[in-house]
């Protein structure tokens, strides 16, 4: 095994091992050193396969570079370090160490040439997020933990099915397009998609990452949606059916964060919304699309994570989560506030933010292979990304009624954190040719037209007049809104509930059967072999007593005939 098969991924997973031996400064420096340098050798990786291992009778290739792959491995190497100087004063060493190693599990994928060594990282990955969330230290957490373990542990079994059915039917594990077309590439497609929280299978990502730590909720933020867009991108662009499913992610997602009360939960849900217009990208399929999908992806990193920091600060220094218990922190903090607002504008594409380079391709994509459908609807999305993340996580974190709290801003790695990634929201938004130039297609895209920036601004405005006329309806509540997870949430404990029910009146109904069967075996034990209780012979049991031995004789000549005769027939 040569050097050039060694993965950039190994770095965050040594240095995951070394944030567990070392203390102090020696800590930090991994910490923010590991992910700088894993970004300089995603950059020394060429295009193409850098080697291959020979494993049973296939050829692993660990490594195959190419811009689409060195674009997503930049981007999660930049989310790494700015995640590790956001947490490292705050997290615990293991969950750190957690956090590099899911890392290293989503750049090992993104360099991933075969199917096998993708599946593993992928489980890598897998593994490491579930002790993130974990981490979150509650027994909230650890419940989710165990909900969010299972449902992975499910998809990568599903995933293992279809890799093994396209080993086996075409003889290649090599990373390349193909169409879910049997069985096996539907396997495939639906192992990704369980990663990409495509619905009905997306509740366990809601579940999850708002009962991990404020840290924790960052790195989950970005890493496994992102690598399952970057999958879909590699082995299924073009499947009409992602058409689909990434419309119905991008509605969904809508209605449920704006529902939500808890802040984390609205950026989750958020984050549904947001992978649906990728795979919906993926699933046009032209050039113009799968740009637009892996410009978007670069994108939504940045100012997602941006987003859940800042709602990690409030919760770091609050200890509160919901919006009804929030309110006029703008005051006391300025910082996370204004980077918050910028996180909210980006997301809501707003010009010169990174999100409206970005996700306006997608729409220019359906507008080129005139799919009007499509692009109303994306349109339509875009206004509601506005109403759920854009205005009313700030809104009601950050301003609304005064809650009289008064916390400190952010302490100064977090602020820095923050700060850096508002920056490239906005230097992305003012420089979209420095995204466009690391994407895999030549882009000829032109974002900043009078009638798209117009479009986008009377979109914007009038979504913004819509939330405060119909803010009295929004009316936030303790409740949590349940999708799928009602299947655990309701329909589990009560099934348990009637399981146990069911099993006590059967342990009744046994206790009895078993009091009844003890009484009567004690009754014909009493007959037939019970001991006199006085000198009387005739109070013995009917086996018990003496009997003379021509009866005795009798008895057994007729035992012997019945076997004689048992016997021949």
């Amino acid at each position: 095994m040569g050097l050039e098969t060694l993965s950039p991924a190994l770095i965050l997973l040594l240095a995951a091992v070394l944030i567990g031996l070392l203390r102090g400064h020696a800590r930090t420096a991994v910490v923010l050193l590991a992910p700088l340098l894993t970004l300089w050798a995603v950059w020394q990786v060429p295009d193409g396969v850098q080697g291959t291992v020979k494993f049973l009778s296939y050829y692993i290739e660990p490594v195959e570079g190419s811009p689409l792959r060195r674009l997503f491995a930049t981007v999660f190497a930049i989310m790494v370090f700015v995640g590790g100087l956001y947490a490292y004063r705050v997290a615990r060493w293991y969950e750190l160490s957690a956090a590099f190693a899911y890392a290293s599990g989503a750049v090992g994928v993104c360099f991933a040439g075969d199917l096998i060594t993708l599946f593993l990282y992928w489980e890598l990955m897998a593994l490491f997020s579930t002790v993130v969330v974990w981490c979150g230290g509650t027994p909230a957490a650890r419940a989710a933990g165990i909900r969010y373990a299972i449902m992975h542990l499910l998809g990568g079994v599903i995933l293992k099915v279809g890799i093994e059915g396209v080993v086996v039917g075409t003889g290649s594990i090599q990373v390349q397009p193909m169409l879910a077309h049997d069985f096996s590439t539907w396997m495939i497609l639906i192992g990704i998609l369980i990663n990409a929280a495509a619905p009905p299978v997306s509740a366990w990502l809601a579940d999850a990452y708002p009962e991990s730590s404020p840290t924790g909720s960052v790195f989950l933020s970005a890493f496994t949606t992102k690598t399952a867009v970057l999958a879909l991108i590699l082995l299924f662009p073009g499947e009409p059916v992602l058409i689909g499913v990434g419309l119905f992610m991008v509605m969904y997602g809508i209605i449920y964060a704006l529902l939500e009360n808890d802040a984390r939960r609205i950026l989750a849900y958020s984050i549904v919304n947001q992978v649906g217009f990728m795979v919906c990208a993926v699933g046009i399929g032209t050039q113009m699309a799968l740009n637009g999908a892996a410009a978007h992806a670069f994108a939504h990193i940045i100012y997602k994570a941006l987003l859940f920091m800042s709602a990690g600060v409030v919760i770091y220094r609050t200890g509160k989560s919901k919006c009804t218990d929030l309110g006029g922190l703008f005051r006391t903090m300025p910082l996370t506030t204004a980077c918050g607002i910028i996180g909210a504008l980006a997301i809501s594409s707003f010009p010169l933010t990174s999100g409206f380079t970005t996700k306006s391709m997608i729409s220019q994509a359906a507008v080129d292979e005139s799919l009007v459908v499509v692009y109303m609807l994306l349109t339509a999305a875009s206004a509601g990304v506005f109403l759920h993340a854009g205005i009313k996580f700030p809104w009601f974190v950050f301003f609304q009624r005064d809650s009289g709290l008064r916390p400190k801003d952010a302490p100064w790695n977090m602020g820095l954190a923050m700060v850096l990634f508002a920056g490239l929201c906005i230097v992305l938004g003012v420089f979209p040719e420095l995204l466009y130039s690391l994407l895999p297609y030549p882009v000829e895209y032109v974002p900043y037209t009078a009638g798209k920036v117009l479009f986008y601004l009377q979109l914007l405005l009038f979504s913004g007049l819509a939330f405060f006329v119909l803010l009295p309806l929004m009316k936030r509540t303790e409740t949590i809104s349940l999708d799928t997870d009602w299947l655990w949430r309701r329909a589990g404990p009560a099934l348990l509930r009637l399981a146990e029910k069911g099993l006590a009146i059967m342990g009744a109904v046994i206790d009895r059967l078993r009091l009844r069967s003890q009484q009567l075996a004690q009754r014909l034990a009493t007959r037939y072999l019970g001991q006199p209780h006085t000198a009387d012979s005739k109070e013995r049991g009917v086996f018990a007593r003496s009997w003379p031995i021509g009866t005795t004789a009798l008895w057994i000549a007729g035992l012997l005939s019945a076997y004689v005769l048992l016997y021949y027939l």
